[in-house]
C-alpha cells in the first residue's frame, strides 16, 4: 500500500493548477478544517496516482485540510479485505473506493451521498443509468460516481486480421472521431468472424474461467439476448426461451475460442492479443496500452470498439467505481467536499488523460474528451472506448436482479458455468435446473 501525505503546508506536486474545480457551496474553509484519510484503487497505469494525487492536494490546500491518501493494490483481493475490516472495525479510512456491488454489500455502513450527488448531477449531467444502479441502494446514494478507474469492456481488434481473415473492417464500423457505422456488426457477424479467424490460427481470445473478464463478456452476451436469471422483484427467470436461445449461441461460440480459455486468468487474454496470436478481445485499452511499450507491432494494428449487437440491444459492460464516506467518519462534511470536487469535469478531464483514455466518466457529457481521439499509435485507436451515441448501452451483467443477489450471481460465475456445462454436454434442462437452484438458494442466504 502506498501512503502519500498532503496538507496545506506541502507545495502542489508538480504545479498542477486546476481551474474551474469548485468546491461545494454548503461547505466552508473554516467547516472542512482539519483532516482526512482516503483509501483509493492502485491505478495500473504509471503516473496515475501521481495525477490523482495532485488534484487532492489542491483541494487540501484550497480548504485547509491534511489529507493522507493510501492507494491499495487490488491484487489478492486487499482492497475488499480492507473493505471489510474497516466495516467491521467502524475505523479506518474517512473515504474509501468501491467498485461493482461492494456499496451495497457494505451499505449499513456508509454515510447517504443524495445531497453530493445532486449537487454533482446538477454540474456535471444525469449519470449513466448503469451506474445508478450500482451506487444507489434502497433509494439511497451510497457513493459518489467517479471517473478515475471507471471502465467499459469495448472489443479490442486487430483490425488488420479482422479484415484480413474475417472480411471485416472495424475501422469503417468505428471510424475515428465520427459516429459508428455498426449496424452489421451483430453477434451473428461476431459468431462467424470467430470461426473464420480461428481457423486461421488467430482466435479471438475469450475467457471462460470464474474471472472478472469472463463474467463481463458472457454477462453483456446475456443481456444482448435480454436472457434474465432474476429479475428485480427477485423472481428466479431462468428458465426462458431467450436463456435457451443464449446457451444455443455461446455452444457454437466456445468451439472456436482457445481450448484452455477455461483455465485462463484475467491476464491470459491481455498476453494472447500482445502474443500476436489473438485477433480480438474484449478489455479496456489495458493490453493495447501495454503493447505500445512491449510489442509496438501489435499496438498501432489495434482498433477498440463496440460491442456487437443481440436481439435486444448492444450493450458493453461496465464496471463503475465510487467513492464512499463512512458513517463513523470523524469529518464527513470535509470528505463530501472532496468527493465533489473529484467528481467534476476538470478534474476528470485530467484523470483520462493520466490513464491513456483508460478512465471511462460515468457522466455521459464528459464523452467529449479530446484524449480518446488523440492517443495512438494509431491515433483513433480508442476513439470508439468511450460510448458516443447511437444504440451502444452500458450494461451491469447480472442485473436486473437485486444488488446483493447479482453480487453472489458474479460471484460464483452463474452465467459462465450454465454456458461451460451445455458446452460440455450437459442437457439444456440440466443446465436450468442447476441454475435455478442455485439462484433460489441465495435467495434464502
Amino acid at each position: 500500500m502506498q501512503s502519500i501525505k498532503m496538507s496545506r503546508r506541502r507545495v502542489v506536486a508538480a504545479g498542477a493548477a486546476a481551474s474551474g474545480l469548485v468546491a461545494a457551496p454548503w461547505v466552508r474553509s473554516a467547516n472542512a478544517a482539519g483532516t482526512l484519510t482516503i483509501g483509493l484503487w492502485d491505478h495500473w497505469v504509471p503516473g496515475a496516482n501521481e495525477v490523482q494525487a495532485a488534484i487532492i492536494k489542491e483541494w487540501a490546500d484550497k480548504e485547509k485540510v491534511d489529507v493522507k491518501v493510501d492507494f491499495i493494490t487490488s491484487q489478492g483481493n486487499k482492497l475488499l479485505i480492507t473493505l471489510a475490516a474497516e466495516s467491521q472495525a467502524k475505523s479506518g479510512h474517512d473515504i474509501m473506493e468501491f467498485t461493482n456491488w461492494e456499496a451495497a454489500q457494505f451499505n449499513a455502513a456508509l454515510d447517504s451521498h443524495d445531497d453530493v450527488v445532486k449537487s454533482v448531477v446538477a454540474k456535471n449531467g444525469p449519470i449513466d443509468p448503469a451506474v445508478e444502479y450500482l451506487g444507489k441502494f434502497e433509494g439511497r446514494w451510497l457513493g459518489v460516481p467517479m471517473t478515475r478507474g471507471t471502465l467499459l469492456l469495448g472489443c479490442c481488434s486487430r483490425f488488420d486480421m479482422m479484415k484480413e481473415y474475417a472480411g471485416i473492417d472495424v475501422q469503417a464500423l468505428y471510424p475515428a472521431g465520427r459516429p459508428a457505422n455498426d449496424a452489421s456488426w451483430t453477434w451473428d457477424a461476431f459468431l462467424a468472424a470467430a470461426e473464420k479467424c480461428q481457423k486461421a490460427g488467430h482466435a479471438f481470445g475469450l475467457p471462460l474461467g470464474s474471472t472478472t473478464d469472463t463474467n463481463q463478456w458472457v454477462g453483456a452476451l446475456f443481456l444482448a439476448y435480454g436472457a434474465v436469471l432474476m429479475d428485480a422483484k427477485g423472481n428466479v427467470t431462468v428458465k426462458s426461451d431467450q436463456v435457451r436461445q443464449v446457451l444455443e449461441y455461446a455452444k457454437k461460440l466456445v468451439a472456436f475460442v482457445p481450448a484452455d480459455a477455461p483455465s485462463w486468468d484475467d491476464a491470459s487474454n491481455n498476453k494472447w492479443l500482445i502474443s500476436g496470436t489473438g485477433a480480438l478481445i474484449f478489455n479496456p485499452p489495458s493490453a493495447w496500452a501495454v503493447a505500445k511499450r512491449d510489442a509496438p507491432q501489435v499496438a498501432e494494428k489495434c482498433w477498440t470498439h463496440g460491442f456487437p449487437k443481440g436481439p435486444a440491444g448492444r450493450f458493453n459492460p461496465i464496471l463503475p467505481r465510487f467513492y464512499g464516506v463512512w458513517s463513523f467518519s470523524k469529518n464527513k462534511a470535509a470528505a463530501k467536499n472532496m468527493l465533489e470536487y473529484l467528481a467534476m469535469r476538470p478534474a476528470a478531464e485530467r484523470q483520462v488523460a493520466a490513464s491513456q483514455g483508460y478512465d471511462i466518466p460515468p457522466y455521459p457529457k464528459f464523452n467529449d474528451f479530446k484524449t480518446w481521439d488523440e492517443e495512438g499509435p494509431p491515433k483513433g485507436s480508442i476513439s470508439h472506448y468511450p460510448i458516443k451515441g447511437g444504440d451502444q448501452m452500458a450494461g451491469v451483467v447480472c442485473s436486473p436482479a437485486p444488488p446483493l443477489i447479482a453480487a453472489q450471481i458474479w460471484a460464483q460465475a452463474i452465467q459462465s458455468q450454465m454456458v461451460n456445462r451445455y458446452f460440455k454436454g450437459d442437457a439444456m434442462e440440466k443446465v436450468l435446473d442447476w441454475a435455478a437452484n442455485e439462484l433460489e438458494g441465495m435467495k434464502r442466504t
